[in-house]
């Protein structure tokens, strides 16, 4: 059964600066500008605060007592540390959780927890408010781009799942948020600044601490950023690949008329780092008729040659007016074994949440059906 629950939480105070989500450096160049400090004092203070932030999970300055009072005053009266508001939470009867994060009045986000994924659990976290790409099988992608989110804005998500768990203060052995994926809204290496920014407050041993090993960012295939993205992050890489040749991922990926397969295939093999630790995911919905034939399997075995790769196999999510089906489970089944055997990894991804629209391809959907009937009703009500 699933479960609705209102989480709603402080937003930061109009006027004041929110040191939640912050780089070291950026809360450093605050302190140093609010209150005259030179650059030695200002990093000493702002290694205090980032690990009250990041560390402890302190969202009050009084609770910071290794900081003077007359300072925790001055803070007080210029900062805050403050968490986005989460305006709902849904618990899926499999353990997924899905929060919708309010940044700004009309604009939202949504993350999703999911349990038992990786070392303890995972988090799928947002870079985008809505997306460009219009992936025909995705229906995130139905929804305009309205803006990318800052840095802090994606750290953000991490710290209000992190409340939500009962995870402070960081750093556990019996931690229950062990990966990031950045597979949310909208595509994260068309907002690569933030994301890498976002990537070194998340992955800091003396903060948040979530390896980069454990930290996996999707793309699409924006081919120009993938390097960067390797030999400035060592974030893992995986690729929204779902078709083999060109013309089907044309209709399926239309980033696809822009950066072909063999330039993706090109980037993927350059990718820094590359090798049988640190291989590539890829992954591949499964649409019934579309792209799931035994031919298709051999094709996908064929393309990755020589590229150190584990593939996905995703069940395709349903949403309303979806042109697509899901191929049944002894078709994926038998697509995944051809996989197998040439030597590849191919798990098939069991649908986490799909009760609470928290799936692969659903995020944001289920929102704005909300909002939309409320409006309907209100223009009824005149």
């Amino acid at each position: 059964m699933m479960t609705e629950l209102d989480l709603s939480a402080r937003p930061a105070k109009a006027g004041l600066q929110n040191l939640a989500g912050m780089t070291r450096d950026e809360i450093a160049g605050q302190l140093r500008d609010a209150f005259g400090l030179d650059e030695k004092k200002a990093r000493m203070r702002g290694a205090q605060l980032w690990r009250w932030i990041y560390v402890a999970g302190a969202t009050d300055f009084a609770a910071m007592t290794n900081i003077s009072k007359d300072m925790r005053a001055d803070l007080t009266e210029r900062f805050v540390v403050a968490r986005p508001e989460v305006t709902e939470r849904l618990v899926s009867v499999d353990g997924t959780r899905k929060y919708l994060i309010r940044l700004s009045p009309g604009v939202e986000v949504e993350c999703v927890y999911i349990p038992d994924v990786g070392r303890a659990g995972a988090l799928c976290v947002s870079s985008q408010v809505g997306c460009t790409l219009a992936c025909t099988f995705c229906h995130t992608g139905t929804q305009k781009l309205v803006r990318n989110l800052t840095s802090a804005e994606i750290v953000n998500q991490v710290m209000a799942v992190k409340d939500d768990l009962e995870e402070w203060p960081s750093g556990g052995d019996d931690r229950r948020l062990s990966n990031i994926v950045f597979m949310g809204m909208g595509e994260p290496l068309y907002n690569l600044d933030n994301v890498e920014r976002a990537i070194d407050v998340i992955s800091a041993d003396d903060g948040i601490s979530i390896s980069r090993r454990r930290i996996t960012v999707s793309t699409s295939g924006v081919v120009p950023e993938m390097h960067r993205l390797g030999a400035e992050t060592s974030a893992m890489l995986a690729i929204s690949l779902h078709a083999t040749n060109d013309a089907l991922r044309d209709e399926l990926v239309p980033i696809n008329r822009k950066y072909p397969i063999k330039e993706l295939m090109d980037a993927c093999r350059a990718y820094p780092g590359l090798s049988n630790a640190r291989r590539i995911t890829f992954e591949y919905v499964m649409l019934k008729g579309v792209n799931d034939s035994d031919a298709e399997a051999r094709a996908l075995v064929r393309l990755l040659k020589g590229i150190p790769a584990k593939i996905n196999l995703i069940p395709f999510n349903p949403w309303p007016g979806a042109p697509y089906e899901c191929s049944s489970w002894e078709r994926i089944e038998g697509f995944a074994d051809i996989i197998s055997r040439a030597g590849y990894a191919s798990p098939i991804r069991t649908p986490r949440g799909r009760d609470i629209f928290a799936a692969c391809g659903q995020l944001k959907s289920e929102s704005v059906k909300k909002r939309a009937s409320d409006a309907r009703k209100e223009r009824m009500a005149l």
